[in-house]
């Protein structure tokens, strides 16, 4: 990557950022991009195995470390293996436990700063992952993670049950996001 696209997907857990990431990642891939994933949420248990899981069967390049290593170095590392081997685009996926949300942010800024100091002219997307069937909390959500990292723009999920995704038009409006 030099000029390539590095998106951060954030969001809290469950709201669906592993099977975004697969969709994405699936997406560039049939579009000839060279895509590669980094599994910067190094704190829940199974979420390395399950990014895993998702690279393999798109085939795709997984930059990981162990469980409950340093997001910040898992992404450094990214980079680095992402500008070596030419990737297009390079997709992070980030822990998302707001019951922790003092250390969450704070690793969450601190992947952000390692991006811009190591490649500042790639494009950079983070890109909050709400799930449909959230209420007013969403926009609490979408606030803190604001303003940890920015955000630039939402993916809605968990749209196939009886959700209607409302809140997104709230959250959108509250941010000023597409």
């Amino acid at each position: 990557i030099n000029n390539g696209e590095i998106m951060g997907l954030i969001g809290p857990n469950g709201a669906g950022k592993t099977t975004s990431i697969a969709k994405m990642a699936y997406r560039f891939k049939n579009e000839n991009r060279k895509v590669m994933l980094a599994a910067g949420d190094t704190f829940r248990a199974a979420a390395i195995d399950q990014l895993q899981i998702w690279a393999d069967r798109i085939g795709v390049e997984i930059i990981k470390h162990q469980e409950g290593s340093d997001p910040g170095a898992v992404v450094y590392d990214a980079l680095a293996a992402a500008r070596a081997r030419k990737a297009d685009v390079l997709i992070i996926d980030t822990a998302g436990r707001l019951h922790n949300k003092a250390n969450l942010m704070k690793e969450i800024r601190k992947v952000r700063k390692i991006i811009e100091r190591e490649m500042p002219d790639a494009v950079q997307e983070v890109l909050l992952v709400l799930d449909a069937t959230t209420g007013q909390n969403a926009i609490s959500q979408a606030r803190l993670f604001e303003e940890a990292t920015g955000v630039s723009g939402i993916i809605l999920t968990k749209l196939d049950g009886t959700a209607k995704g409302g809140i997104v038009l709230a959250v959108a409006q509250e941010l000023d996001l597409p």
